[in-house]
């Protein structure tokens, strides 16, 4: 309808009340995750459902059924009630009073689509609430209309935004059926820290993922791409097809490593592979690693009015000269960070792409975490509407990869690749050159989000695999190791870098996160968000974002409660081991 894509998919789902159950009365609500199956009372009655591994699809929706029920499959819904017994005996003597069967629209996570359509301005999406509707339809109707009325919602809807999902997922009907499927069958699954899901993988891979593959990389799947997670040393861990949990007369893999290993994870204590991540960190801190970071969004701000739109845009005053890379924010109207990015300025001058815009006048480099690339893609068309600027938004990060050296032998192993001198005085930190690399022409950033001296190296799809091996050749008398996000998230955090999403949400501002830096708050130049934040630092700050270390060795993931007094005040925001340290360190909002 209008264009927009929503990616849903409908299945049977349904539930039976029992018969009179005499002393039931009093009986609390039950999930039996084991089982996959809940018990709730319903007057002197029990209503049985849950989330079976064989739901069935609704392919061909009828005009005709509006309000109509399906006929219960007892096939598919006898596992249920055997789960019921099992927890409650009784039923084994119980009759059934009535069924309900009847279409639900269940999403790729399980969670609503919310938010403004991207394909449509003022086209909202209110659905998909996975049988759910009832229990959020209150929070999520208010934020909603909130959210029509100002362009945003009140609270961060992030996890529930349509934004979440990378366009080209939204009208897949594999990835739609298959995500939707296990999110379905493993909605009572306990969720651990590393899980990662097995459907829908390997739709998007950049060029690196064969030889990270054969490599071991164990991958993690986000925006769709495969980004790597850490390496086994064991051997290649492929990703498969999806199989189904054996539902449908799909046949279950087999000898399935990757699955192995993601079982192997199912824990809140720290995990099996804590000393293989602990080898890429130092290694990292001591020497040199490379890592994979090609999944980043990789967009070019072009056109006649590119520079008001760039102030307007970003916090931080972006308009250096040519050659030098900014880190900043992008805000909302109430001053809050919908995003944080590097933005590089480039020679204006003849197409060179995918490494150079074609551009007379201010032309700028976006780089931008890849699992929030949509997200940021539609903020700043959405802007650039609304402001009227006359500019182009491009979108090339299917055509480069990108690798980042890092680690204090990451200048040696590279002065042996790229043609240009890497010393503090030709090469500053923030800044990038065109370079050529083992023959290649690359585009070197001097930037780092784990805190060690290195280059990022932004590089043509089909010069990818050259120039990684090169960098690998140069680096092997270092010791040179791949690393992968695991690493990222343990050696961010050691530093104070912000994860956009993790600590860093849409209704903190940069000042109450610590980066009042980011803000040209002492220049005359407007952008957006700036009015609030004036008036948010004249009447001093209410919360800020914190960081503490833990004495003890704990394992913490985020969202763990925290008590002060024994009284809950908050929950952790983002937390992880730092092993440079050797502590566990966390990431919190508090109030003033």
């Amino acid at each position: 309808m209008a264009g927009v894509k929503v990616p849903l998919i409908a299945m049977h789902h349904a539930y039976v009340v029992t018969e009179r159950i005499e002393g039931i009365q009093n009986m609390p609500n039950v999930r039996d995750h084991d089982a996959s199956v809940y018990l709730r009372l319903q007057g002197d009655a029990l209503s049985v459902g849950g989330y079976e591994r064989n739901p069935i699809f609704w392919d061909e929706v009828s005009d005709k059924f509006a309000f109509s029920l399906f006929d219960l499959d007892w096939d598919v819904f006898m596992q249920h009630i055997e789960g019921a017994v099992n927890r409650v005996p009784a039923l084994e003597q119980t009759g059934i009073k009535s069924t309900v069967c009847g279409p639900e629209s269940f999403t790729a996570d399980h969670k609503p689509l919310m938010g403004e359509a991207p394909e449509v301005r003022g086209f909202f999406l209110g659905c998909g609430f996975n049988s759910a509707g009832m229990m959020l339809g209150g929070g999520c109707g208010r934020e909603l209309a909130h959210w029509i009325i100002h362009g945003r919602p009140e609270k961060d809807m992030y996890g529930y935004d349509i934004r979440r999902f990378h366009n080209s997922l939204t009208d897949n009907k594999r990835w739609i059926r298959e995500r939707s499927h296990e999110s379905y069958a493993k909605n009572y699954s306990v969720v651990f820290p590393f899980d990662e899901p097995l459907a829908s993988r390997n739709m998007r891979k950049d060029p690196f993922h064969q030889v990270l593959t054969e490599q071991g990389c164990m991958f993690q799947e986000r925006h769709g791409w495969e980004r790597p997670g850490w390496f086994n040393k064991e051997g290649p861990v492929a990703v498969k097809d999806y199989d189904y949990y054996g539902a449908y007369d799909v046949k279950r893999n087999e000898k399935y490593k990757y699955d192995e290993l993601l079982g192997q994870e199912y824990t809140f204590d720290f995990p099996p592979h804590h000393d293989v991540i602990k080898n890429e960190c130092l290694s990292c801190r001591h020497s040199v690693a490379v890592f994979d970071m090609s999944y980043f969004g990789k967009f070019y701000l072009t056109g006649p009015d590119a520079k008001k739109a760039a102030d307007w845009l970003f916090t931080a005053d972006v308009n250096k000269k040519p050659g030098t890379t900014v880190y900043t924010c992008m805000l909302n109207k109430r001053g809050g960070s919908e995003a944080d990015l590097t933005v590089s300025r480039l020679e204006p001058g003849a197409a060179n792409l995918p490494l150079a815009p074609e551009s007379n006048g201010d032309a700028y480099y976006l780089a931008i975490g890849g699992g929030v690339a949509e997200h940021n893609w539609n903020h700043i068309r959405t802007v650039l509407q609304d402001q009227g600027f006359r500019c182009q938004l491009t979108d090339h990060s299917e055509d480069m990869g990108m690798i980042s050296i890092q680690g204090p032998k990451s200048r040696e192993v590279l002065q042996e690749v790229l043609d240009t001198d890497l010393s503090n005085e030709a090469f500053s930190f923030s800044s990038h050159k065109v370079v050529n690399a083992a023959g290649h022409q690359v585009r070197a950033m001097r930037l780092s989000f784990v805190g060690e001296l290195g280059w990022e190296l932004h590089i043509p799809k089909d010069s990818c695999l050259p120039v990684y091996r090169a960098v690998m050749a140069a680096g092997a008398k270092h010791g040179i190791i791949n690393s992968g996000y695991r690493a990222i998230d343990s050696l961010s955090i050691e530093k104070g870098y912000r994860h956009w999403h993790a600590d860093l949400r849409p209704d903190d501002t940069p000042l109450e996160a610590g980066l009042a830096f980011t803000c040209k708050l002492k220049s005359s130049i407007p952008f957006q968000g700036r009015d609030m934040l004036e008036k948010q630092k004249k009447e001093g700050l209410k919360r800020r974002i914190v960081c503490f270390t833990t004495d003890e060795k704990v394992p913490m993931f985020g969202l763990e409660a925290i008590y002060r007094n024994g009284v809950p005040v908050g929950h952790l925001r983002r937390a992880d081991y730092g092993f440079y340290i050797d502590k566990t360190i966390v990431k919190l909002s508090v109030l003033e």
